[in-house]
């Protein structure tokens, strides 16, 4: 998959040290990944929440922070939007 959004992360991990090598980690996955539909998404991330419009957040560090994600599926891109702790999530 193409990820676009690398600069939510970068101040991402600068925000939150403690996420730094999982989101690294993350966007390894990410940009090695072949998903052709949500449940390939599910199958590897099986704690990954859906929403409408292809939207995707995945739970960092346990619960404690959010990636919010918009993937296209027909053209391999996962467009980063939003990342912060889980309370920021729930202002989102």
């Amino acid at each position: 998959m193409k990820l676009i959004g690398k600069a939510v992360l970068d101040d991402f991990k600068n925000k939150y040290a403690e996420v730094h090598s999982q989101v690294n980690s993350w966007q390894a996955e990410i940009q090695t990944a072949e998903w052709s539909r949500s449940i390939d998404v599910k199958q590897r991330y099986s704690s990954a929440s859906f929403l409408k419009d292809n939207q995707v957040v995945f739970n960092i560090k346990g619960n404690k922070y959010r990636l919010l994600v918009k993937v296209d599926y027909q053209n391999k891109i996962v467009l980063v939007k939003k990342a912060g702790t889980h309370a920021e999530y729930m202002r989102w």
